[in-house]
């Protein structure tokens, strides 16, 4: 088979515009193509798109070797290259902990207030910073920055880090697997080869080709809701925040986005009529007039890239099969309102990365490695739903949905209630993990990115306290302790593969050498423990269990959290 370059992909059907430059990156001939020898490894990252990219970035930060390959040869989709704008607090978070939060911060816009309007009435209104979801972390709410531009700093972080090999115009043709590896037949500019992997993490998309080698279902849903985005620069700001309209006056009724990113381009997103054909609403000439309507004829535009697209949802029946685990678009496809689609493959590699790291280092059960399925299978059904909800606002069915629709509008022009029913987006949140066999019942919540003081009186955030972890579990004990408490502790940390931390009032005496000040209460917080004394706190953030006594409950969530049950701790 020969090798072929990429085409335009993931459902954008035409583009237009100026453009994006990408970088683009040398193909190198694999050791195996060289040597003719099969290659055998512990993770092969199938997919150099943000959640490929992010899960080969937190690999090489723990320390664990793996092989990237992805079928072109720059970060975006050739023709389709802004894509995904808005990340969310808890992706800044995973960049903050991968160390390229800086570079995404530097160059994106980070905004919090949120306005929707029915023709000139606004209709709702937020700001994020004066949510309490959000206002704890040292990461803002969100940050808006073209996707390309976050794989390109994940490129440059794995580079930075090791461990990982990235193989750019390498594609997998053929695949097969067993109990003992994974088979991989791959097709270079240079000919084919086959590796071996222990794990296969399969990140290519929503056209994955792993889906039918491993024989999985997908429920989907596709209907006739057409929008085309337009990534636009104006010599004019308007105002730095995210403004919808449920419906335009200047887009004959229908709803539209607008977003400030990086480079100071806008991307509106205007829905479309039904039958709206996709190459005439993406020319040029029809995109300018659509715009002259709601900016005015005078106002100069300079058209960036031009993508109409058709919603749609997917969702894979199971996340884990065998050796392969689906992540991103290829494990669920959502409708891209409220940001539920790359951060959600963002958080899906945050999630299964230290699981992978862990057993693959002898320090956790393989069993772990189904709690990935359990966890991030309910974060999908839950953001295919919640996104699919909105589209059904925004493009009701005749009948009892359009009678709802119009009725939540009319009183929200008039009632503060009513705003509440107005549903243009409901803005992602880390989700929760209530069927989890890793988390405890207390378990299974995010713990934000808050700040407390090092021992010294410098000031911290818990992404400090999981690098210094390094993967492993992290066991933070509130308030201070009896004797017993503390042998107990030390003897945990001696034998599990844990750290402990103190964690101290501002007037509390420290009795232990690892040990932090949290004078406000906001790591307390943000660890949910609500009068307890102890929480476990996984690598991705996210707590196992909390309790009262340091005592066998301790010990049975650790052996939970590492994928074995109490009884066989």
């Amino acid at each position: 088979m020969s090798y072929a370059q990429t085409a335009f992909t993931n459902g954008y059907e035409f583009s237009e515009g100026t453009g994006y430059t990408l970088p683009e990156y040398p193909f190198v001939a694999p050791p195996e193509l060289r040597s003719g020898k099969v290659g055998r490894h512990k993770v092969v990252v199938v997919g150099g798109g943000v959640t490929g990219l992010t899960m080969a970035c937190a690999l090489a930060r723990l320390g664990v070797d793996a092989v990237l390959l992805d079928e072109d040869n720059t970060v975006g989709v050739k023709g389709a290259s802004s894509r995904g704008i808005c990340y969310t607090q808890k992706s800044l978070e995973v960049f903050h902990k991968l160390g390229i939060y800086e570079r995404v911060n530097d160059k994106g816009i980070q905004w919090s207030v949120g306005r929707t309007f029915a023709g000139h009435d606004e209709v709702y209104s937020f700001d994020l910073k004066q949510n309490s979801g959000y206002n704890l972390s040292a990461q803002p709410p969100f940050i808006n920055i073209q996707q390309f531009y976050v794989e390109g700093y994940l490129v440059e972080r794995v580079a930075e880090l090791g461990h990982v090999d990235v193989r750019w115009l390498n594609r997998v043709t053929k695949f097969e697997q067993n109990d003992a590896f994974a088979t991989l037949h791959v097709e270079t500019p240079e000919g084919g080869y086959v590796i071996e992997a222990e794990h296969v993490v399969d990140a290519t998309g929503s056209r994955s080709a792993f889906r039918r080698w491993c024989n999985s279902e997908v429920t989907s849903y596709q209907g006739d809701d057409r929008w085309c985005i337009a990534d636009v620069r104006f010599k004019t700001r308007p105002p730095t925040e995210r403004h919808t309209w449920v419906e335009a006056p200047f887009n004959e009724n229908r709803a539209v986005w607008q977003h400030l990113m990086g480079d100071d381009v806008w991307r509106i997103d205007y829905q479309m009529a039904p039958d709206a054909d996709p190459k005439y609403v993406g020319r040029e000439d029809v995109v300018r007039e659509r715009l002259a309507q709601q900016f005015g004829a005078d106002t100069p535009v300079e058209i960036v890239w031009v993508g109409p697209y058709v919603c749609r949802t997917e969702c894979i029946d199971t996340m884990r099969v065998g050796r392969v685990f689906f992540m991103g678009d290829s494990a669920k496809v959502v409708i891209p309102f409220g940001a539920r689609g790359g951060n959600t493959g963002i958080a899906d590699a945050d999630n299964l990365a230290w699981k992978l790291a862990a057993v693959t280092r002898g320090e956790a059960a393989p069993a772990l490695l189904d709690s990935y399925n359990e966890e991030r299978h309910e974060a999908a059904r839950e953001n295919v739903r919640v996104s699919a909800r909105t589209a059904r606002f925004l493009r009701p069915a005749d009948g009892i949905e359009r009678v709802f629709r119009n009725a939540a509008i009319g009183l929200a022009r008039q009632h503060t209630f009513a705003r509440q029913m107005v549903n243009t987006g409901r803005m992602a949140i880390a989700n929760p993990y209530s069927e989890s066999s890793a988390c405890e019942s207390t378990g299974g919540l995010p713990v934000q990115n808050v700040s407390f003081e090092w021992a010294n009186g410098k000031a911290g955030t818990v992404n400090d306290l999981l690098r210094w972890a390094n993967g492993r579990l992290m066991l933070l004990a509130f308030g201070e302790l009896d004797a017993t408490d503390i042998g107990r502790i030390c003897a945990l940390a001696s034998q599990a593969p844990i750290v402990a931390v103190q964690v101290l009032g501002a007037k509390d005496r420290p009795q232990a050498r690892e040990h932090v000040r949290d004078p406000h209460g906001t790591l307390r917080d943000a660890c949910h423990v609500h009068g307890h004394r102890w929480a476990l706190v996984r690598p991705d953030s996210y707590i196992a269990a909390t309790g009262d006594a340091v005592d066998s409950d301790v010990v049975n969530a650790i052996a939970r959290a590492l994928g074995a049950s109490g009884d066989n701790a």
